[in-house]
């Protein structure tokens, strides 16, 4: 005799799947919502990750000055420059101060304001010829070499370029309190 096969005889078997149109319906609703979460989420993580991946832009140039402005200097001279900088989300307007001062050969020469040791802000003296830094009492020369203190190093020169007759920039941060330069930003 043929068994037929019932929804009863079927319910005790572990190989047999029941579909309905209920359960075909929620599986077919369940399948949509996860497509649907999986293509939002796509955005949503690439907003949320994009910082991480996203590299820092590369400061431009900025104007110094004018040569004429450098012209007959025989000190060095404080000029504070403004650029942008491209960080994640975020465009940072930042002013920084240079100097800029002659080589003995005439050359230019662009000095970072910022101490190698902990960042204060050096300044020139004009009656002493030297740079010093007021925080911990770091000595430079004209020409930016460590004379004496806790610097590690002298202070940062800076990449220049002369441009349709002006003097032009590209400020860089360094990483303080090492003996050598390295670029941070």
């Amino acid at each position: 005799m043929e068994q037929e096969l019932s929804k009863d005889n079927l319910a005790g078997r572990k190989d047999v799947i029941i579909i309905n149109r209920r359960s075909f319906f929620g599986a077919l609703l369940a399948i949509g919502s996860a497509g649907m979460g999986a293509i939002l989420a796509v955005p949503v993580l690439r907003y949320v990750l994009y910082p991480i991946y996203a590299k820092a832009s590369g400061i431009a140039w900025a104007d110094v000055g004018d040569l004429s402005e450098f012209a007959e200097i025989s000190a060095p001279v404080r000029k504070t420059i403004t650029f942008a900088q491209l960080d994640g989300w975020r465009q940072v307007e930042s002013a920084q101060s240079v100097y800029v001062n002659r080589t003995s050969g005439g050359e230019f020469e662009v000095l970072s304001a910022i101490c190698p040791h902990l960042g204060c802000s050096v300044s020139w003296q004009k009656n002493a010829d030297d740079f010093l830094c007021p925080c911990h009492g770091s000595i430079f020369s004209p020409d930016g070499k460590l004379v004496k203190g806790p610097a590690p190093r002298g202070m940062d020169p800076l990449p220049h370029r002369v441009k349709n007759g002006k003097l032009q920039v590209r400020f860089e941060f360094f990483r303080e309190d090492v003996p050598n330069r390295e670029v941070v930003s």
